[in-house]
């Protein structure tokens, strides 16, 4: 069940928690993607929030909200580049993309293989999609105060295997937010901290999303290969003359 497009902006906007979430998935997403000059990147369910930094080089940039979430007009200081959308049925040309992030649209949907059909589908050649979600293991997922607390969350081989049983490869997962989802300021001022101590034990300790970088690949088509006529094949391989040929040689 998808949340309210409103719950998801106050959250993302109006709240301190909210912001420090932002900043943590958009640097980490701007590390894997650094810049997406002429590219065209999307964003589904609600990514706009980790989608700003691309709005400058970018060739474009969409933001695909699903029609049980709602749609809000972003970004607010320039032109509108959100649209509302079927969640099984975006309106994309087939391989019109070459980067997607999906946040708060796989968790949520009753028929995330639908979702994620769609992303194969609008993908170009050696296109990219990452993928964030609550982390199953995490303190995030337990908590309803933020969206990470709704919905299907994942461990990283249930995501990677559901990537590839669609067609597409993991090249990188990343886990953060290992400060706990709560407002209070000592929490809020030492989040940056707790990141830097939870990146480094990460093994040990779990953050409480989940992001996966995974690429589109491409199924090489199979079939019968060509068959080579020889046209001097080794005498060794002939069949042994009969009797009769055999007295000609003598």
């Amino acid at each position: 069940m998808y949340l309210d497009v409103i719950q998801l902006r106050d959250f993302y906007y109006r709240t301190a928690l909210g912001r420090v979430a932002q900043r943590v998935m958009r640097d980490q997403l701007s590390a894997i993607w650094p810049e997406a000059r002429g590219l065209t990147v999307a964003g589904f369910g609600f990514a706009v929030p980790l989608l700003r930094p691309y709005l400058a080089g970018a060739r474009r940039v969409i933001g695909l909200m699903p029609a049980a979430q709602g749609v809000m007009a972003w970004p607010g200081d320039l032109p509108n580049v959100s649209v509302l959308c079927d969640h099984s049925h975006w309106p994309l040309e087939t391989g019109h993309l070459d980067r997607l992030v999906i946040l708060h649209g796989l968790e949520h949907s009753e028929q995330p293989r639908a979702i994620l059909d769609e992303a194969y589908r609008t993908l170009g050649p050696g296109g990219r999609v990452v993928v964030v979600v609550p982390h199953r293991a995490g303190v995030w997922a337990r908590s309803e105060s933020t969206p990470f607390g709704y919905g299907r969350p994942y461990s990283t081989a249930q995501l990677e295997s559901q990537l590839r049983r669609h067609g597409f490869r993991p090249e990188h997962h990343h886990t953060m937010l290992y400060q706990p989802p709560t407002s209070r300021r000592f929490w809020l001022r030492t989040g940056p901290i707790w990141e830097r101590i939870g990146q480094a034990v990460s093994p040990v300790v779990a953050g409480g999303v989940l992001m996966v970088e995974a690429s589109k690949h491409q199924q090489v088509a199979g079939g019968r290969g060509l068959r080579a006529a020889v046209r001097q094949p080794l005498s060794v391989l002939a069949p042994r003359p009969g009797p009769a040929s055999a007295r000609g040689f003598e």
